[in-house]
């Protein structure tokens, strides 16, 4: 194809009509009612992972298989987490019957006993304050033997001897005395409101402890968080996985879209919501779409659509959906789009 060259100058009188016709030449021509972009089919892809790692027992899919939403993928060992899961129970069946203790109290024989305990340490503290008081008592009359000359030193230091010992014996029945009834207070008061809270606490965490091992029971079998078609099985029975190790990966081929890229002429041409087909290689009437995105930003065509030359210029990508749940478009199938252009003037359609 020949490119006219524009002049600087034209020799006059040329005419004004061979100018027009030169500067016609020059110009880019208008873009036509539609174009044809290539690309190529992109889909969702959801790689299915358990949330525990483990020895994988079951595998229920195939490369191929088409799966539902909530439909069974595999299943991984749980008998690490079935002898925890025994464990943390009777931990909590412990530390249920030690906070019910705490709230029932003192047994009644229990305080019976301590009340028993203490009123035999008063009858005690008695006995000990009336043998002080005798005792005090022979240390007076001695003394007052010993002022007259009518008795001896030796029986008044014996007295004193008696009194002093008594006077010991006493303040140890009393100590018995308060802590007999500190214990009888105790029983009557039953468990302190932190002892309480504490065991509260106990059992809250070991109820914490069964749910988290009762969430790795059920991460353990793995279903499939979306619908689609199987295009990738990533292990193998048998095989131990890691947490969050992906298994098989799932792709929305339903509903995929070409991506096609356009020219920057055409661009603004293209509205969000419009119609667009999209053909295969094999031919036929093509597929209906919707353009669904159109890039804000040029980029180079990618290297896998169209010739070298088209290859090195700047182009936008504009997404078409479409609906393919009769699996004719494959992901990574080359595909092109015909879109139809607006008309220069006109105003962006709403989106549906």
């Amino acid at each position: 194809m020949t490119i006219p060259v524009c002049p600087r100058r034209l020799a006059w009188p040329a005419g004004a009509a061979a100018l027009l016709l030169v500067l016609a030449g020059c110009s880019r021509p208008a873009p036509a009612d539609r174009v044809r972009a290539s690309g190529q089919v992109d889909a969702t892809d959801v790689q299915v992972s358990p949330e525990v790692g483990g020895r994988l027992l079951e595998l229920h899919v195939a490369e191929g298989d088409r799966v539902t939403p909530g439909e069974l993928i595999a299943r991984l060992d749980t008998a690490d987490a079935e002898l925890a899961l025994r464990q943390a129970r009777a931990e909590r069946d412990q530390a249920d019957a030690q906070l019910r203790l705490l709230l029932a109290g003192s047994r009644e024989q229990d305080i019976r006993q301590a009340e028993a305990q203490l009123a035999a340490a008063r009858a005690d503290a008695a006995a000990g304050q009336a043998v002080l008081t005798s005792a005090q008592q022979d240390v007076d009359r001695f003394e007052s033997l010993l002022r007259t000359d009518s008795g001896s030193r030796k029986q008044r230091d014996d007295a004193v001897t008696r009194r002093d010992v008594a006077r010991e014996q006493l303040q140890a029945a009393r100590d018995s005395v308060r802590a007999a009834q500190q214990v009888v207070d105790r029983l009557r008061a039953g468990a302190r409101p932190q002892e309480v809270a504490a065991a509260r606490a106990r059992l809250d965490t070991v109820k914490a402890q069964i749910a988290i091992i009762d969430k790795r029971l059920a991460d353990a079998t793995v279903v499939s968080p979306v619908g689609g078609i199987v295009t990738d099985k990533l292990v193998d029975v048998g095989e131990i996985v890691a947490p969050h190790t992906p298994l098989v990966v799932v792709s929305d081929l339903d509903h995929p879209w070409a991506n096609v890229y356009v020219q920057e002429p055409v661009v603004p041409r293209i509205r969000l919501g419009q119609p667009a087909t999209v053909f295969t290689d094999a031919g036929g009437p093509g597929m209906p779409g919707v353009v669904t995105f159109i890039a804000s930003q040029a980029e180079f065509t990618p290297r896998n659509v169209q010739t070298p030359d088209d290859r090195a210029k700047l182009v936008y990508r504009v997404k078409v959906t479409v609906d393919n749940r009769a699996g004719v478009l494959k992901e990574g199938m080359p595909v092109e789009a015909d879109i139809p252009l607006q008309p220069p003037d006109a105003r962006p359609e709403a989106r549906p």
